[in-house]
């Protein structure tokens, strides 16, 4: 016993070691430099392990886990503790990525169903507009007869043609509304302006004060006994004052969608002008009931034929801007493209 207290008095570099197992060591090996295996005995020692419950689990986990450690794993316990943490992170932001693709989706889903239900309402629109625009504008002009409207040259006859041109502006009104409906993009997100050239706003102005400038003229010319015979105040008013009213509301529009930067802007003009041309051709028949001078029938021939031109030219710009269209976006694309590239 006296000889083991002193192999273990010695020093470091004298003896070796075995390797003691975790846990349950039975003996150490005591060997001197002449090879003399000292063995120690010692008692055999449990370790009993208690488990390691985790209560506050992340939101991932549905319930509780436990660790218990086993006497193989002894030896393993959290060797991968980083990795792990690592594992979960990765799997907590894979599962934030495929939270927010499905509340995209939804989203977008969401989005594209009131998208879908516009859509499908503009389509009768592309019918009732220009049935509103008929009924309200062409057949009282082309069907009712002028007995029921013309009684003689007074304030009534001047009263009713112009409830007959309010009428129309009504309808050109609504008709109005439902193109600028029809013309907004599929996105409503999307923004749907559209400002026309300075060019188109002042040759507008020019052809609608031409227009109005020459019956004021005769107006003025008449009253000052310029032009005989002279045509009084009362008729004049019947043959030409509903025209220079719907004249003036026209303008009033075209400044208002020039204003808002409506994408009707082109076909304003068009529908006014159109009904001009018929507006005049009562004025026609207007003057043959009331006998009017020779000058007067002349003037309203002359507006006539200068409306019809500026329809014309109204047609052209509406062709060009087609092409125009066409060629913005064909310059859209190969820069598109070539961005790509």
């Amino acid at each position: 016993m006296n000889q083991g207290m002193a192999s273990l008095a010695r020093s470091p570099s004298a003896m070796s070691i075995t390797r003691i197992p975790q846990g349950h060591s039975k003996s150490i090996q005591l060997l001197k430099a002449s090879k003399v295996p000292y063995v120690l005995p010692f008692h055999r020692i449990h370790i009993r392990r208690s488990p390691v419950c985790c209560t506050k689990f992340p939101q991932w986990e549905p319930s509780p886990v436990t660790y218990a450690l086993t006497e193989k794993a002894g030896d393993k316990f959290l060797d991968k503790s980083s990795e792990l943490f690592e594992t979960l992170r990765s799997e907590s932001s894979d599962s934030r990525d495929e939270a927010s693709i499905t509340k995209a989706e939804d989203r977008t889903d969401t989005t594209n169903q009131p998208v879908a239900q516009l859509q499908f309402l503009k389509w009768p629109l592309w019918l009732l507009g220009p049935s509103v625009l008929l009924g309200t504008g062409m057949v009282p002009t082309l069907w009712l007869p002028i007995s029921t409207i013309f009684i003689g040259p007074n304030v009534v006859s001047l009263l009713s043609l112009i409830g007959l041109d309010c009428i129309f502006n009504l309808g050109c009104t609504l008709f109005l509304l439902m193109a600028d409906y029809c013309a907004k993009s599929k996105n409503l997100g999307q923004a749907s302006k559209s400002k026309p050239p300075v060019s188109y706003q002042f040759w507008n102005l020019v052809a609608t004060l031409t227009g109005l400038a020459i019956p004021l003229m005769m107006l003025f010319g008449s009253q000052k006994g310029y032009l005989q015979p002279q045509l009084p105040f009362i008729p004049y008013a019947v043959l030409l004052g509903p025209y220079i009213l719907l004249l003036l509301v026209q303008m009033l529009t075209e400044m208002l969608t020039w204003h808002w930067e409506s994408p009707i802007w082109l076909v304003t003009p068009v529908v006014y002008e159109a009904y001009r041309v018929l507006q005049l051709m009562r004025g026609l028949k207007l003057g043959v009931e009331l006998s009017a001078p020779a000058w007067m029938m002349h003037t309203i021939r002359g507006l006539v034929c200068w409306w019809v031109l500026i329809l014309g030219v109204q047609l052209m710009r509406v062709a060009w801007f087609a092409g125009f269209t066409a060629r913005a976006q064909r310059q859209l694309s190969s820069a598109s493209a070539s961005a790509d590239a």
